[in-house]
């Protein structure tokens, strides 16, 4: 079994690859742009980006959209969190979270996967805190001011440890079982 990963990021083809290496699915990278729509949902953005890239008469494949919801900041960035990381990048989150006592936030991954003609959309969360400052060189995006447990950031943690509690990490994991449970009926 192949399915094609459609990102621009050949990094998340890797993680997709060694985690499904085992069950005996290969990955293959798809650079196939699509619309992600302006919604508060993730949900709801790789629902109609499957119904595009189907539109387009591409099946077995898999897309996934993250976000990290600030919990003081009403849930932004959210599902605008790679604008927000092109425009404000991590020092304006910090900026804004200024005098902030609560620094609770959680981190979303929703994948969807078109499989053998069936939809499979999981959402895995990891909840945490952003730190006053930025911290580590790990990783990307956001992981040097997110801590699942309020002492190390993403940033500070291999990638090993990171794939353990991760939204992406738990998301990928719902994704298995749910594979697992097509392959089994």
């Amino acid at each position: 079994m192949k399915l094609k990963v459609i990102t621009s990021n050949p990094g998340k083809v890797a993680e997709f690859q060694k985690a499904f290496a085992d069950m005996g699915i290969e990955m293959e990278h798809l650079r196939l742009p699509y619309d992600e729509v302006q919604t508060s949902e993730l949900e709801e953005v790789v629902e109609k980006g499957m119904a595009e890239i189907r539109a387009k008469g591409v099946r077995d494949f898999i897309i996934d959209d993250s976000g990290m919801f600030v919990n003081a900041l009403k849930g932004f960035p959210g599902v605008y969190s790679a604008y927000g990381q092109k425009t404000i990048g991590n020092d304006g989150i910090l900026k804004l979270m200024e005098g902030v006592e609560d620094r609770s936030a959680v981190f979303k991954c929703c994948i969807g996967c078109d499989i053998d003609g069936r939809t499979i959309i999981v959402t895995g969360t990891c909840d945490g805190y952003i730190m006053r400052e930025a911290r580590g060189s790990e990783g990307f995006g956001y992981d040097p001011i997110f801590s699942p447990d309020g002492k190390r950031t993403f940033a500070e943690i291999g990638i090993e440890e990171k794939n353990t509690m991760s939204h992406r990490g738990n998301a990928i994991k719902l994704l298995r079982d749910a594979l697992v449970k097509v392959d089994n009926h």
